[in-house]
């Protein structure tokens, strides 16, 4: 063991290692019930979820840990999983299978891009504040998601404004005796704060109320504690349904049987046969797997250099390795390898893009320096796979407060954006503030290249923009043009 990972020349020992392993599973083993959540919204079967999650999460883990010896975990990624269900299947109208096909496209890109020097290409194309600004982005739009999700906001739309209900014309005369599954608004829609009389969102309020404290309070595991305790106090509420957990539909048997449902599926004909059969759709698909390797690329990137620079796990030879290296001569280039196969392994399960946690640092911190990190905290997300029962028992009311939550740190990129400086802050807007208000991560990063374009241009700055970014938002531009033909 202290050959293979290295522990003195590191400066560690195993029992640090395994605390630093315990530490970082406990700051993000959240996401084992927050995915599910999210996911299955859209269809999938939540227990299969529930299994895919985990088996992404000790796959890319264990991968990390032993091929590119860095303490660093992996998981489902939050944001991601919310494009996936918002963006991609909710206002897209892709199906989940359609979905998890992308995911498999975008980790094979991923892979491509870390072996090759197009990697370098793509980073230098995007300028910096861009890139912090889709960090961010993506924390405002996983935060609204929990705002929503806890049930505090209601909203009104002005009669004249709707479009369609139940995907048919509105008609102000007509009859819904079945019932509104959907409503489609041209505008007028004015959010308020609910009178909080319903159990859900008083339940939520308390949840946020307590995870707030247990994370200020620097208490280990703060999130999975506050799903956990929200979960039990739903249950004197009436919001929680104990009986769940004796339900056989929940059991670890009947997860393996779901998981046959999603394992395989990105292949099926209503995955990757059924995304390529209509050619009108290919530029969207183009469009969304790009902004799906997108944000997994930067994610990861911020995260590495972010948290490796001050602990000397990634020296200034692995940052160079951005730019100059191929192939795995670094662990920079190994980490990153891990990190786009763990996508499309994820992908093959049935869950959204696998990417390194930024709640790594919770261990690094603890002193983790070395894989051993990652293998003690991909053996602990093996071992949760006996509670699946108790997954059906945690209300979105619980995991609210973690989406809320992770989002606002996620926004800690907005720190390096110079917003008084207009070249900046445009398109910086657009690719962070724009993006939650559209709901789209997608149509974020959209934004955010077309006014960088426009901005430079109308400075006579062109030669600042790089022909990837050139190329990137003339293909946004033309799949904006065919969506609005279609």
């Amino acid at each position: 063991m202290e050959n293979f990972f290295k522990l003195k020349e590191n400066g560690t020992t195993v029992t640090t290692e395994i605390m630093a392993g315990l530490t970082t599973f406990f700051a993000m083993s959240y996401i084992i019930f927050v995915n599910p959540a999210i996911l299955s919204l859209t269809g999938m079967p939540t227990q299969a979820v529930f299994l895919s999650t985990i088996i992404a999460a000790t796959v890319g883990t264990l991968v990390m840990g032993l091929f590119a010896n860095v303490p660093y975990a992996q998981a489902p990624g939050m944001g991601l999983n919310a494009f996936f269900t918002y963006t991609v299947v909710f206002a897209l109208g892709f199906s989940w299978q359609e979905a998890l096909a992308m995911v498999f496209i975008c980790g094979i890109v991923n892979v491509l891009i870390t072996v090759t020097k197009i990697r370098k290409s793509i980073i230098h194309s995007i300028p910096e504040s861009l890139q912090h600004a889709i960090s961010a982005g993506i924390g405002v739009f996983v935060a609204y998601i929990g705002i929503k999700n806890a049930g505090f906001l209601q909203f009104t739309s002005e009669p004249g404004n709707i479009q369609a209900i139940n995907n048919a014309p509105f008609d102000a005369t007509g009859s819904y005796a079945e019932g509104i599954s959907s409503v489609i608004t041209g505008g007028g829609i004015v959010p308020a704060l609910v009178s909080f009389t319903s159990p859900g969102a008083l339940l939520a309020l308390i949840g946020l109320i307590i995870t707030t404290i247990l994370l200020i309070r620097n208490v280990k595991g703060a999130i999975l504690i506050g799903i956990i305790v929200t979960t039990i106090i739903g249950i004197p509420m009436g919001v929680v349904d104990v009986s769940v957990v004796s339900n056989p539909a929940n059991s670890l048997g009947n997860a393996f049987s779901e998981l046959g449902t999603t394992f395989g599926a990105a292949f099926g004909n209503e995955g990757m046969i059924s995304l390529f059969t209509d050619v009108a759709r290919l530029p969207l698909v183009i469009m969304t797997v790009f902004a799906f390797s997108l944000s997994d690329i930067f994610d990861t990137i911020g995260t590495f250099i972010g948290t490796g620079r001050k602990t000397g796990i990634f020296s200034a030879e692995d940052e160079l390795a951005l730019d100059n290296s191929t192939g795995f001569k670094t662990k920079m280039d190994k980490a990153l390898f891990a990190d786009a196969i763990a996508t499309s392994a994820g992908a093959l399960f049935g869950t959204s893009n696998t990417t390194t946690y930024v709640e790594s640092a919770a261990g690094i911190a603890a002193g983790g320096r070395t894989g051993l990190t990652s293998v003690v905290v991909a053996v602990l997300f093996l071992l949760t796979s006996l509670f699946s029962p108790f997954v059906a028992l945690v209300p979105t009311q619980a995991t609210s407060a973690s989406l809320i939550l992770v989002g606002v740190m996620m926004m800690s990129s907005f720190l390096e954006i110079n917003w008084e400086n207009l070249e900046e802050a445009i398109p910086a807007f657009f690719a962070s503030i724009f993006m939650g208000l559209s709901y789209s991560i997608s149509y974020g990063i959209a934004a955010g290249f077309i006014f960088y374009v426009i901005v430079k241009v109308a400075k006579g700055k062109i030669k600042d923009i790089h022909p990837v970014l050139w190329v990137s938002t003339g293909l946004f531009v033309l799949n904006f043009i065919i969506m609005a033909f279609i």
